[in-house]
């Protein structure tokens, strides 16, 4: 009887699936921000930050697991597909504001209308920093494991989230609140953010990165 040959796009896809998994992940982490980004939460009155603040840390994390197992040619691949769907979530919901809405739904319509009439201005500073972030963040990590030769993981995380959110956090403020808040607001959420974004990823994104780069390094063997 004639032995069934194996399917090699099936096995490739089987390979692939944890760089499919990862990816995903660093997507959808980008497309909630920016959707979060939308409210600007105060404490107290003195300190504001966006709601995506939140969950943003954890892109970058995803961002040093891809740089860190697929090196930043593949990051660099994968961090302009994510800039493709964060521009096609922008396209899709303006189309849904535009579209026609039944009167007896009215306040749903309206409360869309006003999430998604002010997303393309979060989007919009959200790929400036986003590029200018992420593409530092994986290229610093790159060149820091060349220096260290693979060691010290924590130091490439940290060290090249520094500069990272440097990049990402200014352009991405200015051009998303610029004259939505005052000149004090917009420096105090600049400050915050940049402190609050490291602070997540030193606590919570670096013992996540440890714990995900040591489990795809056993699956890859």
């Amino acid at each position: 009887m004639d032995k069934v040959s194996e399917n090699p796009f099936k096995n490739r896809a089987e390979a692939d699936m944890p760089l499919i998994v990862v990816t995903a992940l660093f997507v959808t982490c980008y497309l909630v921000s920016n959707i979060m980004a939308v409210k600007v939460i105060g404490i107290l009155n003195l300190f504001y930050f966006d709601a995506g603040t939140i969950t943003f840390p954890f892109a970058y994390m995803l961002g040093d697991v891809l740089t860190e197992i697929w090196g930043y040619r593949t990051t660099r691949k994968v961090i302009f597909l994510t800039f493709f769907c964060n521009v096609l979530m922008v396209v899709s919901t303006q189309i849904g504001v535009w579209l026609p809405s039944p009167d007896y739904m009215s306040g749903t319509a309206e409360s869309y209308n006003t999430i998604f009439n002010y997303v393309p201005r979060i989007i919009l500073g959200s790929l400036a920093g986003f590029l200018l972030g992420e593409l530092s963040n994986a290229w610093i990590m790159d060149k820091i494991r060349q220096k260290t030769k693979g060691r010290r993981l924590w130091v490439r995380t940290i060290g090249s989230s520094i500069v990272g959110y440097l990049c990402d956090t200014v352009p991405f403020v200015l051009i998303a609140f610029l004259g939505v808040l005052t000149t004090r607001d917009l420096l105090l959420m600049i400050a915050l953010q940049y402190v609050m974004k490291l602070g997540i990823e030193t606590l919570f994104g670096t013992p996540m990165a440890y714990a995900a780069i040591s489990l795809l390094k056993r699956i890859r063997k």
